[in-house]
């Protein structure tokens, strides 16, 4: 029903005050998030976190950076940083998501000047995304080429081998006459990699990627049909495929651990992963090592959490989802180093190597050393294909979660037009990244997937981080925000979270990127040195998520009237319909007395703008006074 105040305004200004023309038939409230859609059910939203958090980073970089970094000793820094960095910021997200029922381009109606921000994310979100599906498209080819009784990387001899290559058989025949020098051979597993899945001897770098391999084609286009009939209904129907993909790799994780520590030597390379060196933890490099894990490992920053977050309920509990999110993806990761290494200690006595000569991290460890150790063993086959049929649901879940955020950032943007036509958006999304992704199928494709993966997000995703940090504390309001939290949970976050918001959270990802910075390293695949140009395509591919942050200032100044600093301050305070998407959770400051506006503190400023009456002049003083005070008390 309209309320008294907005009958009692002039006709003629409040066309210019609606969000669409729509919405002058239509309750604007009511309508958006029965068309946007909810989670139907809890545990959809609590898996969808656990599946996006807990991917291949878990099983492929969380053991290498413990091993290297202290053994056991690294779990001292690593739960310190997920206080300080992992949990505060995760909730953080999960918040603004929740509270608004909008995604990460939609949800800066909280203060349009840093608009940019959430540009900057779908790019990020974007390139990650065309690689990522890429290194899905490797493990559904390493999956079909398990269909077999002999894996095709257990023995030398294939027309793709070379004379370097040894097989392990021949060591493990304990011929003693026979000397060995593993440094010198190559195992017929990364053969198998190098020069049959990627071919890459058919490339002569970066700027000659050669011809496309169309094995590998064919895999990333069934990857993104999978993508795409997982997303196709939105979370209706990405939220029960979480079901199977994010507690199906928990299933064979136990497996695989419980028959790696019951091989011969296993201990030895867990010894090797947990063995606490507490002498690492006088270096700086150990603490930016386990902020950097915490960081990548949730996936803040990416928009992902926001986005789940925004198809919740009002309610949700998302103060115990945060903690059973991050927490049980840091057990996870635990769980994955004793799985891997336990193999690792078992393929270090077979090779009659010591452990860290066949550990490796990314994709080394998950195409090479794993599916070398696979083949050691009774019944290879079926544990090869358990293996990268884990990997192929711990990555699904994390790239339904960039899918999402792309779609759905794009759809708040423009419900009236996209909103009903959700399914063919998706599509031409998917289309898009599929076509920009087919230079990584060629056989120099994997340089180009490394240039990706070094520069797309790194850089970015940690400007996004400490900007969305300090515009909520800073210009949005500590205590504003902490108040929209007490509406949705009934309480408010406590010193902790405050004090990690305020100072700890965005001073420790101030560290972490002048660490990347005075640390930077050219990238590098092997004995391959990138060209300079390729150096530096992928420095501005990383600073152009950055760069969109002022240009969204500008368009934002632009867009508002009087002087620059007025426009400043205008573009700065919340828009007109930021708060709760529903009426009824419309309470104390955010009670509707406009059509698509919550606020009476951005009404008061559009009133001004377009001329309204003199005691809403007096009132939006009064609001403007009343949360200055609020702010300085802070």
């Amino acid at each position: 029903l309209p309320s008294p105040i907005l009958c009692s305004l002039p006709q003629p200004v409040t066309p210019e005050l609606l969000v669409s023309p729509s919405s002058q038939d239509l309750d604007l409230g009511s309508e958006c998030p029965e068309d946007r859609g909810n989670w139907t059910g809890r545990l959809d939203f609590l898996l969808s976190c656990i599946g996006y958090c807990v991917g291949l980073g878990n099983v492929w970089r969380f053991p290498y950076r413990a091993y290297t970094n202290g053994g056991g000793a690294f779990l001292v820094p690593y739960f310190i940083m997920l206080a300080i960095c992992g949990i505060p910021i995760f909730f953080m997200e999960l918040s603004l998501g929740q509270f608004s029922s909008l995604g990460p381009l939609a949800v800066w109606k909280i203060s349009p000047l840093f608009k940019g921000v959430g540009i900057g994310t779908i790019l990020i979100v974007s390139l990650v995304a065309i690689y990522y599906n890429m290194i899905i498209a490797y493990v559904l080819f390493y999956l079909f080429a398990s269909l077999t009784s002999d894996l095709p990387w257990q023995h030398c001899g294939n027309w793709w081998n070379t004379d370097l290559c040894l097989d392990h058989h021949v060591i493990n025949a304990g011929n003693t006459t026979f000397p060995v020098n593993i440094t010198n051979t190559v195992s017929p597993s990364e053969e198998y990699w190098s020069r049959y899945v990627l071919h890459i001897q058919g490339s002569s770098g970066i700027g000659g990627p050669g011809r496309i391999r169309w094995n590998l084609c064919l895999c990333l286009l069934l990857s993104w049909t999978i993508v795409y009939l997982c997303i196709l209904k939105g979370v209706k129907s990405s939220g029960k495929v979480v079901y199977f993909t994010a507690t199906f790799p928990y299933l064979i994780l136990v497996m695989l651990l419980i028959r790696g520590v019951t091989l011969e030597g296993a201990w030895k390379g867990i010894r090797f992963y947990l063995t606490p060196q507490f002498d690492h933890l006088l270096s700086s490099k150990v603490w930016i090592e386990a902020a950097l894990q915490i960081f990548y490992s949730l996936g803040v920053g990416f928009g992902g959490l926001l986005t789940f977050a925004s198809y919740n309920t009002f309610h949700q509990n998302i103060y115990r989802d945060t903690f059973i999110v991050t927490l049980g993806n840091a057990i996870t990761s635990i769980l994955a180093g004793f799985a891997i290494f336990s193999v690792l200690g078992y393929m270090s006595q077979e090779l009659g190597v010591p452990v860290n000569q066949v550990a490796k991290a990314g994709p080394g460890l998950a195409f090479v050393v794993y599916p070398q150790a696979m083949t050691m063993l009774p019944l290879s086959p079926l544990w090869s294909f358990l293996f990268f049929f884990m990997l192929l649901t711990l990555g699904l879940d994390s790239q339904f979660a960039f899918m999402e955020t792309i779609v759905t950032a794009v759809t708040d943007e423009f419900p009236y037009y996209l909103r009903p036509k959700k399914a063919s958006f998706s599509a031409v999304i998917c289309i898009a990244l599929f076509l920009m992704g087919l230079i990584l199928t060629t056989e120099g494709g994997m340089y180009w997937l490394v240039l990706l993966d070094d520069y797309s997000a790194g850089f970015g995703v940690m400007v996004v981080v400490i900007t969305t940090c300090l515009v909520v504390t800073r210009v949005y309001g500590m205590k504003r925000f902490c108040r929209d939290i007490h509406m949705m949970l009934g309480f408010k976050p406590g010193p902790y979270f405050r004090a990690c918001w305020m100072v700890l959270s965005p001073a420790t990802m101030m560290a972490l990127l002048v660490y990347n910075i005075v640390k930077y390293q050219p990238s590098e695949y092997g004995s391959y040195r990138f060209p300079v140009w390729a150096e530096v395509l992928g420095i501005l591919m990383g600073v152009l998520s950055c760069v969109m942050i002022p240009v969204g200032m500008v368009v934002a100044v632009l867009r508002e009237e009087g002087t620059l600093w007025e426009r400043v301050q205008q573009a700065s305070r919340p828009a007109m319909d930021w708060g709760p998407s529903l009426e009824e959770n419309r309470t104390g400051m955010y009670v509707a007395s406009l059509a698509g506006s919550q606020s009476p503190k951005p009404l008061m400023v559009h009133m001004r703008k377009y001329g309204g009456i003199a005691s809403y002049e007096n009132t939006a003083i009064e609001v403007d006074r009343e949360m200055e005070e609020e702010e300085s008390m802070m």
